[in-house]
């Protein structure tokens, strides 16, 4: 829990508890608006806020208002609730292995039953028929008792606190149609439905288990952030004696003794040393900085030269590697109404599905049908009207089109990143590793003579640093042999140092910041090297092809302004320089308002937060851990052009999408009035839900080529 000033509902200000709780049982717009008025309406609460996504609950109240009462309020309000564990931005994906056990249970038995059926549908008679009807509930009966438990346990659960959700009519449905099948079965009657039982739960956990994975998959780049972070560091105790500390037993005020290669495992300010800390986790560049007394490092930071030692000043979740995990958490959480808005459609669709079976039960009673007649009626209406095709509608068209566009570089992560990327209107750039390469070469070689380029050699490979190891690779690609150089010196946040005939060289930082480049210094001549971080091949031809679909680009980056000015200007688009992860966010929502749905595509750690706030978001394969995990879609290989591709894609696989859905909602104003009129029989109507499918899927295959 974490202390904070809230105003309360009484309009008082004063100190409030944030707690935060699990609540699997949120399934629909419905819940979450439920949850949200009456944690609200509570004294001493003063915000609750759900997010869908990662199914927790955000509580701001009062110290005197305790965890179990929140508890109690929710289970009052018909969810079962529970405090989230120690870590705030743990990961927890049991529920999703227990639907993905349900949907392999279900797949199993489906398939089995299916193959019954098919003999059955055949002309199978007589003790045949019997024999395979039996068969048949035998498979479906533990099938639907182990996979509709996520159903049933939902609805038992909404119907004992007095409401209801999308779980209680799929569970009657289910109910009613497996025990008429049973009944069927026993009293030898032609007809058993154990076959769309079984098809109709395994279509509709095949859209949880999506939904469950698309929500770890969310949280795994907050996982892999919060890995960045040291486990541990040796602080100096007043005896003088450096001891290994836990990263969890840290606090402020310690001092920590860094050694060179590991990485800070709690912010701090340098106390004494100096070395070079690769800051991209910051700043996104890959040139590491300089760093020296009363320097700020932070947690996750990558001390690169010397050791160093470092005053704790933030640990645990006070640390801004933390802060930048809470950003994308909680920027991730403005995605979720993609899934407020599925779940509220099938919570009207299912409603309204299952009371169309009811009233045509009532209607054929009142005809004068037995209930038995009524009851086939109602349980074909129930089967026809089966969401398969409009379930398949949208999947299926991703899955084609997602394996179309794999074979031209592009791994998309998450099928609704099609939909959003066929909605974005324009393109935000990170510069460093995206537009760029990220190897950053020497422009200037032509203009250093043979024993300057020797001299130059010598000093850059005994380096570590970025500009070194390019300046070197290029001179030995060229075939220089490196000078003799002696009591060579490395000198963090200056350069390499040495003697040659009698002169003093070096290869160090520039006294001023024009550009990017080194200083080769001999006796007291100085030669600017100048460097410069190539662009993609095609990154220009990218541009201009996002711009004839209607997108704009520019730039927004962590990189000197005067670098990403340069970059800006050759691809003739407007960039934006120096922005920190925070500043980034706020230039996303500036470009949201000017230009709508933005499109993000980066690769630095310091990226994470606005891969995960953009509309939609796309990250290169070379990209950080964090990077790839918080984006919608990874490209690989050095080609930028998968940006565009994946939007054309995006744009074509919707068109796929919405004549899917006209093809499904044509099935059903056909098929369903033939039902309700008596016309089709529970097995026609199986095989009409069936062939609507087909249908779907056979639409959704013209995507195979949308990619070329």
């Amino acid at each position: 829990m974490n202390v904070t000033t809230a105003i309360a509902p009484d309009g008082t200000r004063g100190a409030c508890v944030d707690s935060r709780l699990t609540v699997p049982g949120m399934r629909c717009a419905g819940c979450i608006g439920k949850i949200e008025r009456g944690l609200s309406a509570l004294p001493g609460v003063a915000a609750a806020r759900v997010n869908f996504s990662a199914k927790r609950v955000a509580v701001s109240h009062t110290p005197d208002l305790g965890m179990d009462d929140l508890v109690i309020a929710l289970q009052g309000l018909g969810f079962e609730a529970q405090p989230v564990a120690a870590n705030p931005l743990a990961r927890d994906d049991a529920e999703t292995r227990r639907l993905l056990r349900a949907l392999a249970v279900a797949g199993f038995g489906m398939m089995n039953i299916m193959l019954l059926s098919v003999g059955i549908w055949s002309g199978a008679d007589g003790i045949t028929r019997e024999m395979f009807h039996w068969i048949s509930a035998l498979i479906a009966l533990p099938v639907v008792a182990y996979a509709g438990r996520p159903f049933f346990t939902s609805a038992a659960m909404a119907l004992r606190y007095g409401r209801t959700n999308m779980d209680v009519p799929i569970a009657i449905g289910v109910l009613l149609t497996t025990a008429l099948s049973l009944y069927e079965t026993v009293t030898g009657g032609p007809h058993a439905y154990f076959d769309g039982t079984v098809m109709l739960l395994f279509f509709l956990l095949a859209g949880r288990v999506l939904d469950a994975v698309m929500r770890d998959r969310a949280r795994s780049g907050i996982a892999a952030l919060l890995d960045r972070m040291g486990r541990g560091a040796s602080v100096i105790g007043p005896d003088g004696a450096a001891r290994w500390t836990a990263a969890e037993d840290l606090v402020p005020g310690m001092t920590m003794l860094v050694a060179a290669g590991e990485a800070l495992a709690a912010d701090g300010e340098i106390e004494q040393g100096k070395t070079m800390i690769d800051a991209s986790l910051l700043t996104g560049e890959s040139e590491p900085r300089p760093a020296g007394p009363g320097d700020m490092v932070h947690a996750g930071m990558m001390n690169l030269d010397a050791p160093v030692r470092v005053r704790v000043t933030a640990v645990g979740g006070d640390t801004v590697l933390t802060e930048i995990a809470r950003l994308m958490d909680e920027a991730g959480q403005s995605r979720s109404r993609y899934v407020r808005i599925a779940d509220r459609a099938a919570r009207l669709y299912a409603p309204a599905v299952h009371s169309l079976a009811l009233l045509s039960f009532a209607g054929w009673m009142l005809a004068g049908a037995g209930v038995h007649q009524a009851l086939l009626i109602a349980v074909a209406v129930l089967i026809i009207t089966c969401p398969c095709a409009l379930g398949l509608a949208v999947p299926v068209a991703q899955v084609i089109a997602a394996s179309a566009m794999m074979k031209r570089g592009l791994l998309i992560k998450d099928g609704s990143a099609l939909e959003r990327l066929a909605e974005a209107q324009c393109v935000a750039f990170d510069k460093t590793g995206t537009l760029t390469l990220g190897e950053p070469l020497p422009t200037t070689l032509a203009s250093l003579g043979p024993g300057e380029r020797g001299v130059a050699l010598a000093l850059a490979q005994a380096s570590r640093h970025p500009l070194s190891r390019g300046l070197a690779s290029a001179l030995r690609a060229d075939g220089v042999v490196p000078a003799r150089v002696e009591a060579i010196v490395e000198t963090a946040g200056i350069g390499v140092r040495g003697t040659f005939a009698g002169e003093s060289v070096g290869l160090l930082r520039p006294e001023d910041s024009q550009g990017l480049g080194v200083d080769l210094v001999i006796g007291q001549r100085r030669r600017r090297i100048a460097f410069a971080d190539r662009l993609r091949g095609d990154a220009a031809a990218t541009i201009a092809e996002l711009h004839a679909l209607g997108l704009e680009s520019s730039i927004i980056s962590g990189d000197g302004a005067a670098m990403v000015a340069q970059v800006a200007a050759r691809l003739g688009i407007p960039g934006r320089g120096e922005l920190s992860p925070a500043e980034k966010l706020v230039e996303l929502e500036r470009m949201k308002a000017a230009q709508g749905r933005v499109l993000m595509v980066g690769d630095g750690l310091n990226d994470g937060p606005a891969l995960a706030a953009a509309y939609v978001s796309i990250a290169p394969g070379g990209a950080s851990d964090v990077s790839q995990q918080a984006a919608d879609a990874v490209f690989v290989g050095e080609p930028l052009m998968p940006v565009a591709i994946a939007v054309r894609g995006a744009r074509e696989t919707m068109r796929v999408v919405r004549q899917n859905f006209v093809l499904a909602i044509g099935y059903n104003a056909l098929a369903v009035p033939l039902a309700i009129a008596g016309q089709v029989t529970p097995l026609i109507a199986a095989l009409a839900m069936s062939a609507s499918s087909l249908i779907v899927i056979g639409n959704s295959l013209r995507l195979a080529r949308c990619a070329r």
